[in-house]
């Protein structure tokens, strides 16, 4: 039986494509004025992956990254979280590739299908395995979505890139490391805000079935960006109360980047500083999952994260599925 008391972020890694895309270029498409899309979103720019890329491609990258980083042998990883939407097929799942790319012959692995927050459920998930079984876990959260998008509305189009993140979760026999807080949520009554319709086996591929069928639609924006902000408010205020802090101890809060307006209204209902917020989202967009990951990735390589440190990592997406986590360095 495991005696791991806890665990720890033990390396990080992301990867982003070559091809940056700004503003000026999607808002000549869609007829919207100069500036329209930074007003609303926060977002500058974006990355889109090149003809030929796969999603187990970029989420190798980023897992390689974070192995590297973390200085722990690929035979020592256990196993394999891919939190994703876009994976390379319906079947089979993208995980077993991503590990037998990166050479974790002694590794489970598996896809997770959270939307934008799955990489705070693959955590989860991650932390209690390492607790059970003492062994290492690679969490990687990847998206390709500029292959999902609908080009002709502005409400998606606009904010969705492509993008990979990944941490190392290890063993730790230091109590009070790793997840300290955890709370997460569900509201299947706003399951139709987001969706792609057609694909699933409830409405399978058809022969002249319409683009916009297959392609990503957001229902009703606004509707979203309430439900969101409510979602990641609640269940930050739960994981915090979890472990036992406030507002007031968290050093960094890494939101998943949808809107730089919905972290802020989330910043200011717990009373965190704006400064403490981890932003990515201006030259990054939406890439779903690995937002959160690419942000730690990015912040930890800007200013790296240092013992004691509490961080406090939430979303909110499609399904409605969110939650939050408060992870102590």
């Amino acid at each position: 039986m495991s005696t791991v008391r806890s665990c720890r972020l033990a390396g990080f890694g992301h990867f982003v494509p070559a091809r940056r895309v700004e503003n000026a270029e999607i808002e000549t498409k869609l007829g919207l004025e100069p500036g329209w899309i930074e007003r609303r979103t926060g977002i500058r720019a974006r990355r889109w992956v090149e003809t030929g890329d796969t999603l187990s491609g970029l989420a190798a990258k980023a897992g390689e990254a974070a192995l590297r980083d973390s200085g722990i042998s690929p035979g020592d990883i256990a196993l394999t979280l891919l939190a994703t939407s876009t994976p390379d097929h319906l079947l089979p799942p993208s995980a077993p590739l991503l590990a037998h790319r990166l050479g974790l012959a002694n590794s489970g692995a598996i896809d997770l299908a959270g939307a934008c927050s799955g990489f705070l459920y693959a955590l989860t998930l991650a932390d209690g395995f390492v607790r059970a079984q003492g062994r290492a876990v690679l969490v990687v959260a990847a998206n390709i979505l500029s292959r999902r998008i609908n080009p002709a509305e502005s409400a998606s189009a606009v904010l969705f890139a492509d993008a990979a993140g990944a941490v190392v979760v290890a063993p730790c026999d230091v109590q009070g490391k790793g997840l300290i807080g955890v709370d997460l949520s569900s509201d299947g009554s706003g399951y139709d805000l987001i969706t792609i319709q057609a694909g699933g086996s409830s409405r399978p591929f058809a022969s002249g079935m319409a683009a916009e069928d297959v392609l990503m639609t957001m229902r009703d924006g606004r509707e979203v960006f309430v439900r969101a902000v409510e979602m990641m408010t609640v269940c930050a205020k739960r994981a915090l109360a979890n472990a036992g802090l406030g507002a007031a101890d968290v050093s960094r809060f890494v939101p998943h980047q949808a809107n730089v307006r919905i972290f802020d209204a989330v910043c200011d209902n717990l009373g965190i500083d704006p400064s403490k917020t981890v932003r990515t989202i201006e030259e990054h967009g939406n890439s779903s999952a690995a937002t959160i990951p690419l942000s730690l990735s990015l912040a930890h390589k800007a200013r790296s994260f240092v013992p004691g440190e509490k961080l406090l990592l939430a979303a909110a997406g499609a399904g409605m599925t969110g939650g939050a986590v408060l992870l102590s360095i």
